[in-house]
């Protein structure tokens, strides 16, 4: 009688990582590792591809079916575990009735890393139960041409800012670590240069050299890397001839061997594909399988013929067997590391019922909302009187619209189709609704949509002035459409669109003094009729609590603090019009309009005032490999509490190849009782003083630096002091 066979050495969790990838490596076919860096769509019903193709990993697939697909992966001759990803971008954005929250940009607006952490954690705590191993997030790109339509998925335009933000984000989502059964595995995205294009253009080329690169586009990446993000998803761009994917420079030379990235690259959806098909770099899947490979990736996200090209790569000898071991050694390697061959992490639906409902994650989201809105303008109308205002008039396509309010990827939106619904209505607090449940007992609600932003139809305009000219205070939501915004849908404008100009002109001739409540995914270039207007909020997309966090600012509850992370710019032809721009010009202005945006990066109103003052250094010299430690004394005169963002500029005088005019690189939120003075103290690294050199070398040189300090970018905002290197 035989002996049973032994259980192989793969499937013993007391040896180390390394020992199980090497035993399990040398078991593996050709096709079995060909089909471990595949990452497959799983929306169908039929997941026979999981047998016959064996992916390392799925997207797409939620609740009972992940467990039917892992049962499958089970059946396959070594029983590899899967990696079940999904785009949990603000929130477990397509599972119903999870916590959907404020866009990465409307997010940015509270300058808070700690609530940041919390929104990854509280994401990651909803998408572990349902099966969710993974989230493609955060994007760190930084954003440039605003027509580009995911400029709303960026935290904006500023490197530093988008470092920290996306750091705080990895935190959240990666919990304790790889072993965390409550933790989701954080992407880096879209590495890198992808928001840079060619007229907003999605995924067009981008003319990024090597030096601009390091300057700007690959510091949040460095940083997402040094913070634990364990795995890095490419960009669809092509940079100075040679697609993203394609780009070993990018992909080995910088983020595996200079930064020592140890987790999975992921290239983005059918990148591999558009090798052969979009960028037409290469004429068959056999290239693009070689090419792919050879410059580091290590999972090929839904392009189904890379099976068969790889294959074919490796039997015609184009491509040798043993240079598909290395990425399949990264993705076993990750999976052993979460103790996937001890359990898969299956779907528990009473688990999730209760992490998904739970109280404490909606209160989360509403402190995201209320510290993400930016009061842009106010001529003292906000806080509304409740003693002398009695009726308002709720107007604009945006106001009960709670698809727009939630925004891109999430349910509704273009990633899945119609049938999928949408995220219940019941879970979402519009503009509208907010005001109906806060408003002061005997306040007279009149609410008129208006027009549509979707097209021209302007017949409901009559109805919204009858209702504005009735009413004492207009409240009038505007902004943009899922049509107008996302993947593949940058706009040639920035302007608001449909009958949205004509309503606002005609709600300005009633006379009465108009609210603007902006809900929108990026800057959008507002009329005169908006300028005039007694204030201005901006929201972004603000998630299910918005429309709660509008009205408490309207009604005073709330004392906004949020900030812009991005410019908002008084016509689309003064891009670029971020506030970090290189010296050197001629002449300060265009000859038809000034350069400066109408909104500035920095830029946010609170209900009560600031006054800056005794800036000062630790010392005014910095020696080489120290930190500048910088203070500054902040005194609220006003009469209301608030919280206000103190922000740290740096300016080097003279440098050796052309630099900004400031680079934003610390800040500090401090909270005001009225009359309270504080001092706040920011140090500033080494690394804060570094210019990218025309050789490529970080450096710092010594001379003269100009400290900035204030509460928005703008010049004449900032106290300044000198600080000298030697």
């Amino acid at each position: 009688m035989s002996n049973p066979s032994p259980t192989p050495a793969y499937r013993n969790p007391a040896l180390t990582v390394e020992e199980r990838v090497a035993d399990l490596l040398g078991r593996m076919t050709l096709e079995e590792k060909v089909g471990q860096l595949m990452m497959l769509d799983a929306r169908g019903d039929d997941l026979s591809f999981i047998n016959t193709r064996q992916p390392g990993s799925i997207l797409h697939i939620l609740g009972a079916k992940v467990n039917r697909a892992m049962d499958l992966a089970a059946q396959n001759r070594l029983g590899i575990p899967l990696l079940i990803g999904e785009d949990g971008i603000h929130g477990h954005s397509f599972w119903k009735g999870a916590t959907i929250f404020p866009t990465q940009l409307a997010l940015a607006g509270s300058w808070n890393p700690e609530l940041l952490e919390q929104v990854g954690r509280v994401t990651a705590e909803e998408m572990a139960p349902t099966g969710i191993h993974w989230t493609f997030s955060p994007v760190l790109c930084l954003t440039r041409d605003l027509r580009w339509g995911r400029t709303g998925e960026t935290f904006g335009e500023d490197p530093y800012l988008i470092g920290e933000f996306g750091a705080a984000l990895i935190r959240g989502y990666q919990g304790q670590g790889l072993d965390d059964p409550t933790a989701v595995l954080a992407t880096a995205k879209h590495y890198a240069g992808y928001s840079d294009t060619q007229g907003g253009r999605d995924a067009s080329e981008a003319d990024i050299s090597h030096r601009k690169l390091r300057s700007y586009f690959l510091p949040p990446f460095e940083r997402a890397a040094r913070a634990g993000a364990m795995t890095f998803m490419t960009g669809y761009q092509s940079m100075d001839g040679v697609p993203s994917t394609a780009n070993r420079w990018l992909l080995t030379d910088v983020l595996k061997n200079e930064w020592g990235f140890r987790g999975v690259l992921v290239t983005d959806w059918d990148n591999v594909g558009r090798l052969v098909h979009e960028q037409k770099v290469c004429a068959t899947y056999a290239d693009a399988a070689i090419i792919a490979i050879r410059a580091g990736n290590d999972i090929i996200m839904t392009t189904p013929l890379f099976y068969e090209g790889a294959i074919e790569a490796v039997r015609s000898g184009r491509l040798a067997e043993t240079e598909l071991d290395a990425p399949c050694a990264d993705l076993l390697a990750l999976k052993f590391s979460m103790g996937l061959f001890e359990n898969s992490r299956r779907s528990d639906l009473e688990r999730a019922a209760v992490e998904i409902a739970r109280p404490d994650h909606r209160a989360v989201n509403l402190d995201a909302a209320r510290q993400s809105l930016i009061l842009l303008q106010n001529n003292g109308l906000l806080p509304l009187d409740p003693t002398r205002v009695k009726s308002i008039a709720v107007i604009g396509p945006n106001a009960d619209d709670d698809l727009q309010q939630l925004g891109d990827w999430t349910l509704g939106a273009s990633q899945h189709l119609p049938e999928a619904g949408k995220q219940p209505r019941e879970k979402t607090t519009t503009v509208l609704d907010g005001i109906c449940a806060l408003a002061p007992t005997g306040t007279l609600i009149r609410y008129e949509r208006g027009c549509s932003i979707v097209d021209d139809d302007l017949s409901g305009i009559p109805a919204a002035v009858a209702a504005a000219q009735a009413s004492e205070v207009i409240v009038a939501v505007v902004g943009d459409h899922l049509n107008f915004i996302g993947e593949g849908l940058s706009t040639a404008t920035l302007e608001l669109q449909g009958g949205q100009l004509a309503l606002l002109k005609a709600l300005e001739q009633t006379g009465n003094p108009i609210i603007i409540v902006l809900v929108n995914s990026k800057p959008l270039v507002l009329p005169p009729s908006a300028r005039r207007a007694a204030a201005i909020i901006e929201c972004f997309n603000p998630g299910m609590e918005g429309g709660r966090a509008v009205a408490e600012t309207l009604f005073g509850q709330l004392n906004p603090s949020g900030k812009l992370t991005i410019s908002i710019p008084v016509h689309v032809g003064q891009q670029p019009v971020f506030y970090s721009q290189v010296r050197g010009q001629h002449g300060s202005r265009y000859a038809d309009l000034p350069q400066e945006p109408a909104f500035p990066f920095g830029h946010g109103l609170s209900f009560t005032q600031y006054r800056y003052s005794n800036l000062r250094l630790a010392a005014s010299t910095l020696a080489h490999g120290q930190a500048a430690t910088i203070s500054v004394d902040v005194e609220n005169t006003g009469q209301l509490a608030g919280d206000e963002i103190v922000q740290v500029y740096v300016s080097d005088v003279v440098t050796s190849a052309t630099w900004v005019n400031k680079a934003l690189k610390g800040f500090a939120r401090v909270h005001l009782a009225p009359g309270e003075k504080k001092t706040v103290e920011v140090i500033l690294p080494w690394e804060a003083f570094q210019i990218v050199d025309a050789e490529d070398r970080n450096v710092v040189e010594p001379g003269e630096f100009e400290i900035l300090t204030g509460p928005s970018s703008r010049d004449g905002d900032l106290l300044k002091v000198i600080l000298r290197a030697e």
